[in-house]
């Protein structure tokens, strides 16, 4: 083992002090394991706190409710890609899961009775599709923050440690493929560590900066899913990425779901609500999805807004200033800092979003990793446990109904936590570190040391952003995915040849970035790879050439595996935990 890499050892390493990152943790350390969370940023910080719109739970506040009906609604959002066994898992532990957070001090919005506050959201309906129903609980349009923060105090007293500012590189596995640890580098000095623990948790979110727009906070670059695809784990799902509907246009800003909730409105260029045409039923609070692509087609067909035609509008001054300053008071202050507009006077300039990755990290409904063992399509990978964003479990399959993100990470991430000290419990000593711990990792450092002649990090980067928002975005054909493929893949080649000028090792944010890139060339391969071999359209994958759902030969999740680009394929878990399977159906709101 290099002399030049110290050892820290623990029971359970975190990587991630986002919602889900926290959960666990806090299961863990209350359970009196030593627990470490690394983050990049300080925890609060972490993209969770960006979260606007809600959790969803079927508690029944506002009207009658059930998790069966919230089930039903996550399936049909996931176009049937999602596990019915993991889809009950979370929705029958939803209520319990929020009613939690609010005897954590969470402080969410009340109804007169003093019950939690809950609003409609796009996707989630009473007795299985007949009409709204109010499932997203909230605290005004600050949701996400209020939870981390939540969160966060509870771990402050449950004595977790925190490596705050500390970037994880890549993932220990000895011989027998167990997972003992990470490689992780402390920011403010640039020292490497090796981090020894008995399991590891990834819980690092989403890697949506692949996309040159996006939602996503620019610390979003897939670092658990680069990091699991170099330790030759398969990426689930990856052609699966959610446009939100409404991004701030030319800022990409999150708009939550939240205003339609309260009663916002889309209009094109003729002042039409157009998604009555589009889902009668439920209009604006169809799924994300299926708003998005409305969106898309209106503007494409020539009735968007503005000096270019180039986006739609959000209308909520009907709502009353009240109302807005009450439930969307940040949706305000976002609007006019980054669009130059007051809603309670004229409507909001949007555009869809890259928003969410609903593919992943291959998880079961107990957060352990799976992978194909012999026979076994998921075999637990003995020691890594992933929850939240980078995991796929898969609740969300093929689209993600607004608010199951909060929810699936506090679920995820407890029971992630419960696994984990049971599986602790059970090892004795750490395992023993491989004798070329670090090695590679220090080879990739060694690189960017000594490399000269390279190309800019930033300047590869863009270039790998606008390939994959051109030929990944809302709508997809054959040939323009098939480009993207021998694009990127070019885009790799220089990747392996970036430079940086600054050299030293305190604060150096350049050596961050371009690690930063190994990850996000990773996910990006593997988004264009498995997109190209779906020869349908399901969910947020829509494919020109191949528009119609194909259940008889694609109800199945995509398995990407890096080392070689090669896809595999393992069935959709189609037998729920308690109830009967909810059988596939057309896709109409």
């Amino acid at each position: 083992m290099p002399k030049s890499l110290p050892v820290r050892r623990f029971d359970a390493v975190i990587v991630g002090g986002g919602g889900a990152g926290l959960r666990a943790a806090l299961q863990l350390s209350k359970a009196g394991l030593n627990t470490v969370v690394l983050s990049k940023v300080f925890p609060t910080r972490s993209h969770t706190v960006a979260a606007q719109g809600g959790i969803s739970a079927s508690l029944g506040n506002v009207q009658e409710d059930h998790w069966n009906w919230h089930m039903y609604d996550t399936v049909k959002g996931s176009d049937w890609l999602g596990d019915q066994d993991a889809i009950e898992f979370m929705t029958r532990r939803a209520p319990d899961a929020v009613v939690e957070l609010e005897h954590m001090g969470m402080p969410f919005d009340r109804v007169e009775s003093g019950k939690i506050y809950q609003r409609p959201f796009g996707g989630h309906t009473a007795e299985f599709g007949k009409r709204a129903v109010e499932r997203a609980c909230a605290v005004a349009d600050r949701t996400g923050h209020a939870m981390l923060h939540t969160l966060y105090q509870q771990n402050v007293h449950a004595e977790t440690q925190f490596f705050v500012e500390w970037a994880a590189l890549d993932l220990i596995r000895d011989s027998e493929g167990v997972v003992i640890g990470v490689i992780a580098m402390e920011m403010e000095t640039g020292d490497v560590f090796v981090l020894h623990a008995k399991a590891v948790l990834f819980a690092t979110g989403g890697a949506g900066r692949i996309y040159a727009s996006s939602t996503n906070a620019y610390m979003n670059t897939g670092d658990g899913l680069g990091m699991a695809a170099r330790a030759g784990i398969p990426l689930e799902d990856m052609e699966f990425w959610q446009f939100h509907p409404t991004g701030v246009a030319g800022a990409g800003v999150l708009i939550t779901e939240g205003v339609r909730g309260e009663g916002g409105i889309l209009l094109n260029s003729d002042g039409e609500r157009f998604m009555e045409r589009y889902a009668p039923t439920v209009k604006d609070l169809a799924c994300r999805d299926v708003v998005s692509r409305a969106m898309s087609i209106e503007i494409h067909e020539g009735r968007g807004v503005g000096k270019n035609k180039d986006h739609v509008l959000l209308k909520v001054d009907h709502l009353g200033a009240e109302k807005i300053m009450e439930k969307l008071p940040g949706i305000r202050e976002i609007s006019i800092q980054f669009a130059g507009v007051d809603p309670i006077k004229d409507p909001i300039p949007v555009v869809p979003t890259c928003h969410y990755m609903m593919g992943g990290i291959p998880t079961n409904y107990h957060g352990q990793v799976v992978m194909a063992k012999g026979d076994d399509l998921e075999a637990p990978v003995p020691g890594f446990y992933a929850a939240g964003e980078c995991a796929c479990a898969s609740v969300h399959g093929a689209n993600r109904l607004g608010t199951n993100s909060l929810l699936d990470l506090v679920v995820f991430g407890k029971a992630a936590g419960d696994h984990m000290i049971d599986y602790i419990k059970k090892q004795g000593t750490h395992r023993e570190l491989p004798a070329d711990v670090g090695e590679k990792t220090l080879a990739r450092l060694s690189r960017l040391e000594n490399q000269t002649n390279g190309e800019e990090v930033s300047e590869v980067r863009n270039d790998l952003q606008r390939c994959v928002q051109s030929h990944a975005g809302v709508f997809r054909t054959d040939a323009l995915l098939q480009d993207g493929i021998e694009k990127i893949n070019a885009i790799a080649e220089r990747v392996a040849k970036t430079q940086i000028h600054d050299k030293s090792k305190v604060w150096n944010t350049a050596r961050l970035e371009a690690l930063e890139l190994d990850n996000l060339i990773e996910v990006a391969k593997a988004t264009l790879v498995s997109a190209a071999a779906r020869k349908e359209s399901r969910g947020a994958h829509a494919s020109d050439d191949h528009p119609n759902r194909d259940d008889e030969n694609w109800m199945k999740h995509t398995l990407y595996y890096a080392e070689d680009q090669h896809l595999e394929y393992k069935p959709v878990h189609t037998k729920p935990l308690s109830v009967e399977y909810i059988k596939p159906a057309e896709r109409v709101y």
